[in-house]
């Protein structure tokens, strides 16, 4: 059976016109859990509100502190929060081409390196405890997948640390 190509023109002009609104979003916006909010950014700037040490039982009621401590104090959070480090096992990957998860493409040539929780883009100063020999990498992908490792280096960042022949190594790593 022919159907006669008037028809046929008016069947796809009619699914053109009547196009599935589901279509037009993306699964992630389609099945996501979080439903999406249209709600006008706030007017008012929040402001932070200065913390104050909570009193411990037992404690004595102390003086209040002159103006250059509570300065020194923000000098010693500030800097705790400012530098991190941690230490650990890193080894290393070089597979020839692929995605990371950060959806650049690796490059075993730079100096790059996975981490579990580090934001991507974070650079790292990662020095072997053997022979303290330093290199900064920047993170790019997850990783690793090996149990009771910290880092895992590119191929480039190894090579600079002289852990191609070693394979696992103890490094000392800080975030900056």
């Amino acid at each position: 059976m022919r159907v006669p190509s008037s028809v046929a023109i008016a069947i796809a002009a009619w699914i053109g016109v009547h196009v599935d609104p589901a279509a037009a979003q993306s699964f992630n916006d389609r099945w996501s859990i979080i439903p999406k909010a249209n709600a006008a950014e706030p007017n008012a700037e929040i402001k932070p509100v200065p913390q104050t040490r909570p009193s411990m039982r037992g404690e004595a009621a102390s003086p209040p502190a002159s103006s250059t401590d509570s300065a020194r104090a923000e000098d010693r959070s500030g800097a705790r929060s400012l530098k991190r480090s941690f230490t650990g096992k890193a080894s290393y990957y070089s597979y020839s081409s692929g995605k990371t998860a950060s959806g650049s493409s690796f490059n075993r040539n730079l100096l790059t390196a996975a981490h579990r929780s580090l934001a991507f883009g974070t650079r790292v100063r990662v020095t072997d405890v053997a022979t303290r020999k330093s290199v900064t990498v920047t993170i790019t992908d997850r990783g690793p997948r090996a149990r009771g490792r910290v880092l895992d280096l590119s191929l480039a960042a190894a090579r600079s640390l002289g852990i191609t022949d070693r394979g696992v190594v103890h490094v000392h790593a800080d975030v900056f």
